[in-house]
């Protein structure tokens, strides 16, 4: 009987860790949050280039205004990203420049919040990501952030 209740304990005592975990990696929302995937194209830049790269990535916008993104591209050397204001089809600028975190890969900075201004444009779909390299300094791709 006790090894019985060893081996539930030891499931429990599991579970409260993967629990744990999963709370873990959502430390970053917040109450309000909208979190969503972003897919980024060339089609999508203004004007378009011509560049077979690809990217992806997680944004996070809590209710706060706090910013959490992360976004990985392949297809190209990727020089700098950030989130732009700027409505689908402009060009706008820059308000949260993101750290290169690795070979093609980027985030938000720690403590990235938008401001009230910005959050308007959010919620109005005008902000964006985009992705530069050195051929293309205008950046080769972009996706726009339209909330849910």
């Amino acid at each position: 009987m006790s090894t019985m209740l060893h081996r539930f304990s030891l499931l429990g005592v599991l579970g409260l860790a993967g629990a744990v975990g999963i709370l873990a990696s959502c430390s970053s929302m917040g109450p309000g949050a909208t979190v969503y995937s972003v897919n980024l194209s060339v089609a999508n830049e203004v004007p378009p280039v011509n560049s077979t790269a690809i990217g992806d990535g997680t944004v996070t916008i809590n209710a706060d205004r706090t910013v959490a993104a992360k976004v990985t591209v392949s297809g190209m050397t990727a020089t700098a990203a950030h989130i732009h204001e700027g409505a689908a089809g402009t060009n706008g600028p820059v308000i949260i420049p993101f750290n290169k975190t690795a070979d093609n890969v980027f985030e938000a900075p720690a403590g990235a919040k938008l401001t009230d201004a910005q959050y308007d444009a959010y919620t109005k779909g005008n902000l964006y990501i985009n992705v530069h390299s050195a051929k293309y300094p205008g950046g080769e791709v972009r996706a726009q952030l339209k909330p849910k």
